[in-house]
């Protein structure tokens, strides 16, 4: 997580044009899939933004368009959460650009599958 964000600032913004609500999420998370030469590959990441449908991040390893991506993303203890969870989603690539905001990663953005897994990280 960079020092600039922080899990607990949540923005809701409309994402022109199909009016998709998108929250603007600075949480962890791990990234793992196979690379665009075909070699798996486990990546840590920053979530940016993430709607019912979309999830996008900033990843250095190089991906192709309709590649399956797994993102288990971190979510800290709050005063509302009792414990610290993970959460599993996983979709295909549509979106894998550079971007000069992320410096040497490129913006990844999946359509996500419609299902996914918590887990409950005891302490």
């Amino acid at each position: 997580m960079s020092e600039a964000h922080s899990p607990y600032q949540v923005s809701l913004r409309s994402a022109h044009p199909d009016n998709e609500k998108n929250f603007d999420l600075f949480l962890s998370a791990i990234v793992s899939g196979i690379d665009a030469e075909g070699i798996n590959f486990h990546e840590k990441t920053e979530l940016s933004s993430m709607s019912a449908i979309k999830a996008h991040f900033g990843l250095k390893t190089k991906v192709t368009i309709g590649t399956k991506l797994l993102v288990v993303l971190n979510i800290p203890k709050t005063i509302i959460l009792e414990n610290h969870l993970k959460l599993h989603i996983s979709g295909d690539v549509i979106v894998a650009r550079a971007d000069t905001d992320l410096g040497s990663k490129a913006l990844i953005s999946i359509y996500l599958d419609n299902t996914y897994k918590i887990h409950s990280i005891k302490n």
